[in-house]
């Protein structure tokens, strides 16, 4: 069981049976009142994000979550479909599930599936990937670095913009959590 002063950001921690992750707390106390800790929270299931907060003696009990590698295989329609690298075992989470994260996956691209109850609940990136541009105007002799940006869009099916010279079949790396271009990949 966790205390109150044990909910930090990425903690995992199970509500009336329902897996949240911490996304932010805030310990408080106000004069002579007991100690509290103000907490938004993600449900990982549904994506749902609450605000909550946990009175001194409350105690809390951790979620039983973990991580799993798992591949990438295809999209198909609604649902994309992954497999465990363990095992081999194919399992499908609809794009709700995935969310976001849709766009920056590519067949064939390892990530970690978030299991809860040895069920798959969600997928996490790394911080960033690389991806390949397919299409984007083409850079003048000239451009520089400094000189502005261009969209692109990427091998996933996501656009963003580019600086002037990253060409149509160059690699770019791209930061997952701001969907920002980083920088090109040689």
């Amino acid at each position: 069981m966790y205390e109150i002063t044990d909910l930090k950001p990425g903690r995992a921690i199970a509500i009336d049976g329902e897996p949240f992750i911490v996304l932010s707390s805030q310990f408080g106390r106000k004069s002579q009142s007991k100690a509290n800790m103000q907490c938004k929270l993600k449900n990982l299931k549904t994506g749902a994000i609450v605000a909550r907060n946990f009175q001194g003696s409350e105690k809390i009990e951790p979620a039983d979550v973990g991580y799993k590698r798992v591949q990438f295989l295809y999209k198909n329609g609604d649902a994309y479909t992954f497999m465990d690298l363990e095992s081999y075992d194919q399992f499908e989470l609809t794009s709700e599930v995935v969310g976001e994260a849709g766009g920056y996956l590519v067949d064939g691209n390892e990530v970690d599936a978030l299991m809860f109850e040895e069920k798959p609940i969600g997928i996490q990136l790394k911080a960033t990937v690389d991806l390949k541009v397919l299409e984007t105007i083409p850079g003048v002799k000239g451009d520089t670095a400094t000189g502005g940006n261009k969209p692109a869009k990427l091998e996933s099916g996501i656009t963003v913009n580019v600086p002037l010279f990253v060409n149509e079949g160059d690699t770019v790396k791209v930061n997952t959590e701001t969907g920002l271009y980083m920088t090109r990949v040689s």
